[in-house]
């Protein structure tokens, strides 16, 4: 079993950044960022191997979000630069133990959350 807790979420203006942690109990194949606004469909954003620097990024978030992670605090990030009010969501981590869905998924563990909410 795993747990993973987000954390970083705030209400930011459009234009600012935000960086979002994700404290894991223990290591992991890979994590995955996803967010879910209100009324949209889940959508992945990231993910990044904890042996390696193996990167993955959805298209919809190239050169604003930035995936990362510190081995040693068993600690992955989410940097958010350049925020849109579009960007406004409830932000997951998760993790899987298995290269088998890399990068997309399937993930096994799931965090419960941390709000972005962007103003304009």
């Amino acid at each position: 079993q795993v747990q993973l807790v987000e954390s970083g979420g705030g209400l930011v203006q459009a234009g600012g950044s935000l960086r979002l942690s994700c404290a894991v109990s223990r290591a992991y194949y890979a994590m995955g960022w996803f967010r879910q606004a209100p009324g949209k469909e889940r959508e992945f954003i990231a993910a990044i191997r904890w042996s390696g620097n193996s990167l993955y990024y959805a298209d919809s978030v190239k050169g604003r979000f930035t995936i990362s992670r510190d081995n040693a605090k068993n600690t992955g990030y989410l940097q958010i630069n350049s925020l849109k009010p579009d960007d406004t969501a409830l932000y997951y981590c998760a993790t899987t133990d298995s290269g088998r869905g890399w990068p997309r998924g399937p993930y096994t563990y799931w965090g419960q959350g941390t709000q972005v909410t962007v103003s304009s």
